[in-house]
């Protein structure tokens, strides 16, 4: 395996200058190396363009370090793998020098980002240093990073697994559902590369989310040993209450931190311990956040939910509400009829409300699972908030989980969120009784 410290005395490129990519540049001149710059859109003028003469110049190079969201499966990938040029992560170069023995690696579609937050919480609140990082927060390995903890709990998304060399022995796997299609390729090989994880060398415990048939079907692809979790498991225990997240998923994302931290070794035997450690959680932006109650009716930003799967379970963390649910985005492809079936299955009250670009295919989805479900399209987030808002008193919800992407129109899901949350606060001199609520993360 191939380490940070083994590229002191090679030509190294970085490829992509995003968040990672900085910090991939900002590691390797620690190490008095200073890289090749190749973006496929750069930025600067110093920084080589992909299509042009960056291909070139990285086929110079001894090692490329890639930014996880140059897909694996590009042409330009496996030509500089025929120049013999290996081309390698941040992440995989960081874990290759690592005692894997104090790392826990978690992955999954939907609900790692909270499960990693909860592991480093807990691991905080029993008095151990934990830094949570990865595809949250900071990579591991940047400069200014201080390496002096007990434990990390990193987060690797599906584009990160493919390139990694090895796997501490825990990983986690919180959820399986077709995503990032165009990236991977096809759902077999997202599903593939996302379990990657659990297969690497050094894997020996896979924590997995026994309520998914996705994951059950793929026993084999989850590593030697499997501890299987159930939202229902525990069932008198209240040490996670603390921790204030909402809905069944997140129950079990709870349960899942926990068993990762029984299996780095550490003996929990007391729940009135670990509830003492959950308190002070502070939940993740735009993950079922409640970011206000106006005239009653409560107003909750998951705008992180980018598929089907997340949404579900937003849906189910309200059980016996009526829900206006704001839904669309970027279309990436994603089959909708599971949602339009769960909202069809809905006993209560439910109001879709639909945004460019793939609302309209939402809206086909939803009127053939359930012919006379109420949907309405709307052309943006204030129209859809003020719909919402009028059709949901008294006591409703005004769910934002678009079960898809937010480029395009906005930068990004926070950005998507801020709209949300300022559609929200416009309606405030319309009404009485506008009172603020506490912030709850997924």
């Amino acid at each position: 395996m191939i380490g940070w410290n083994d590229l002191r005395d090679k030509r190294v490129g970085v490829w992509g200058l995003g968040r990672e990519g900085r910090a991939n540049v900002r590691k390797l001149r620690t190490l008095n190396v200073e890289p090749v710059l190749v973006d496929d859109r750069p930025q600067t003028p110093d920084v080589l363009t992909t299509s042009d003469d960056g291909l070139k110049a990285l086929t110079s190079c001894d090692v490329v370090v890639k930014s996880p969201g140059i897909s694996r499966y590009r042409p330009e990938v496996a030509e500089l793998e025929r120049d013999t040029v290996i081309v390698t992560s941040g992440l995989s170069l960081w874990l290759a020098e690592q005692d894997l023995s104090r790392v826990v690696c978690v992955t999954g579609t939907k609900g790692k980002s909270t499960t990693v937050s909860v592991i480093g919480h807990l691991l905080t609140g029993l008095g151990y240093r934990c830094m949570v990082g990865g595809n949250i927060g900071a990579p591991p390995y940047d400069t200014g990073t201080d390496d002096q903890y007990d434990f990390w709990a990193i987060e690797v998304s599906s584009y990160q697994a493919t390139d990694l060399q090895c796997a501490p022995p825990v990983v986690a796997v919180t959820s399986l559902h077709p995503d990032h299609l165009d990236w991977h390729g096809g759902v077999d090989r997202y599903y593939r590369d996302k379990l990657s994880l659990c297969i690497k060398p050094g894997a020996e415990l896979t924590v997995a989310n026994g309520d998914s048939e996705p994951l059950r079907d793929r026993r084999r692809l989850l590593g030697p040993e499997v501890d299987w979790v159930h939202a229902d498991d525990d069932p008198d225990a209240d040490w996670m209450r603390p921790l204030g997240l909402l809905g069944r998923h997140n129950r079990r994302n709870a349960l899942i931190a926990r068993h990762c931290i029984t299996a780095l070794g550490i003996s929990i035997t007391d729940d009135v311990r670990l509830r003492t450690a959950a308190a002070g959680y502070q939940g993740l932006p735009s993950r079922l956040a409640t970011v206000g109650v106006v005239d009653r009716i409560t107003f909750v930003d998951d705008s992180l939910s980018t598929n089907v799967l997340p949404t579900l379970a937003a849906l189910d963390a309200f059980p016996g509400r009526r829900i206006a649910l704001i839904v669309g985005g970027h279309d990436r492809g994603i089959d909708y009829t599971p949602l339009a079936h769960a909202i069809a299955a809905r006993a209560e009250p439910t109001l879709v409300l639909t945004l460019p670009d793939n609302g309209p295919r939402i809206h086909a989805a939803i009127t053939r699972a359930a012919p006379h479900m109420p949907v309405s399209d709307c052309d943006d987030m204030t129209e859809a908030v003020r719909a919402g808002f009028n059709w949901g008193r008294p006591d409703g919800v005004v769910l934002l989980s678009p079960a898809a992407p937010s480029f395009g129109r906005f930068r990004d899901y926070r950005d998507r969120g801020e709209a949300f949350t300022r559609a929200v606060s416009a309606l405030r001199p319309l009404s009485r009784g506008a009172v603020p609520s506490a912030a709850r993360g997924r």
